[in-house]
C-alpha cells in the first residue's frame, strides 16, 4: 500500500515539475503515473550500473557527475514515453533536481 502511495506522490511531483518548468511537459495524470513508474524502474535497474561504470569520473568531480546521470535518466525517460517530454539536457538537469526535491518533500508527508 505504501509503495502505491509513493508512486502516486511521484506522479504528482512530476506534474508539479511540468507546471513549474516550461521545458518539461506531461500530457495527463495517467502519463505522469507511467512516467513515474518508468523513472522508478530506470533509477532502480539502470542507474546503479551507470554509477558503477562512471565511478572514476564521479570521484574526480567529487560526485557532481551524479547530477549528469540523474539528468540523463530523466531525459531518457522523456524521450521514450509519449505523454512525457523533456526539451533538452539542461531542462533535464533542472527537472531532475526539482523532481528530486519535490518528491522528497512529498514523501515526507507519509513518513
Amino acid at each position: 500500500m505504501e509503495l502505491l502511495l509513493i508512486w502516486i506522490l511521484n506522479a504528482v511531483a512530476l506534474l508539479i515539475v511540468a507546471y513549474i518548468l516550461p521545458g518539461i511537459s506531461v500530457a495527463s495524470f495517467w502519463s505522469a503515473l507511467i512516467a513515474a513508474l518508468v523513472l522508478g524502474l530506470l533509477n532502480t535497474l539502470v542507474k546503479p550500473l551507470l554509477v558503477l561504470l562512471t565511478l572514476p569520473i564521479t570521484i574526480v568531480t567529487l560526485g557532481l557527475f551524479l547530477l549528469v546521470l540523474n539528468a540523463l535518466v530523466f531525459w531518457f525517460a522523456g524521450s521514450i514515453l509519449k505523454g512525457f517530454h523533456v526539451n533538452g539536457f539542461w531542462w533535464a538537469v533542472l527537472g531532475a533536481i526539482i523532481y528530486s526535491i519535490v518528491s522528497g518533500l512529498l514523501s515526507r508527508l507519509i513518513a
